[in-house]
């Protein structure tokens, strides 16, 4: 991962959404809200489906089915719910041109098995596994298979999708429950790079993602209940349609 300084207009994005948030009333709250003495807790769902769409990337860059079979296995392994309840707040001004991309959402499941099954060619074996894996009846679909704890946000492991143009941030307010192992992922559709930062209520950078990529996961454990900033700004040249997903 490469580090560089956060930008300007990224910072001040974080920073307004902070400053909304704070209590009237002061807390006794000093420091991160952080359990950095917290147990090790095994990857839940949102890191399990970063890991597939690193593992996805790879075999495709490989050109490998075996690999992009097991990202599909581990993405239909995660239960999530697609989610609606909130969205992010959009701001900064529009480029005089914004490629779309020929992506409208990140990679899924399904297309994660087509990809292998492609890959796969005259490999007999291959197609043994993909038929036990469920690609050639057209079971699973990543949000009906598998089991996920629902620790970490407040309500339960979702998925959100945004289209994020170019030029532009999103913010997004969640919350997670105190000594629990919190998890979000970004994963973009790869038509930009995005630039993420997570911190608490207080504005306190818990994750910090600047690399030349579009796919993050980020895992902490929070000392108590508390509302999250999770900050993404699109700074590539074409809108990136992603999703965030929580544990």
């Amino acid at each position: 991962m490469r580090f560089r300084p956060l930008p300007l207009a990224l910072a001040l994005a974080l920073a307004a959404p902070v400053a909304l948030a704070r209590p009237v009333a002061a807390q006794d709250h000093s420091g991160p809200n952080l359990d950095a003495a917290a147990a090790a807790a095994p990857p839940g769902g949102a890191a399990t489906l970063g890991l597939a769409a690193e593992l996805y990337a790879l075999g495709l860059a490989q050109g490998d089915a075996l690999t992009v079979l097991t990202a599909a296995r581990l993405a239909l392994s995660v239960a999530v719910t697609e989610g609606g309840a909130i969205a992010p707040t959009t701001s900064g001004a529009l480029p005089a041109v914004d490629a779309e991309g020929p992506a409208e959402a990140p990679v899924d499941a399904v297309t994660m098995l087509a990809r292998a099954r492609d890959l796969a060619g005259d490999d007999e074996s291959l197609h043994g596994l993909l038929a036990d894996t469920g690609a050639d009846t057209g079971a699973g679909t990543g949000a009906e298979t598998g089991a996920d704890s629902a620790r970490g946000r407040t309500g339960g492991a979702v998925a959100w999708l945004s289209r994020l143009p170019a030029g532009r941030t999103d913010r997004w307010e969640i919350a997670f429950s105190g000594n629990a192992r919190a998890e979000i992922a970004v994963l973009g559709d790869g038509d930009a790079n995005l630039d993420i930062v997570v911190a608490d209520a207080d504005g306190n950078v818990l994750c910090l993602e600047v690399s030349w990529a579009d796919r993050l996961s980020c895992a902490f454990t929070p000392a108590r209940d508390g509302t999250f900033h999770i900050t993404v700004q699109n700074l590539g040249p074409a809108r990136n349609s992603y999703r965030l997903i929580t544990n």
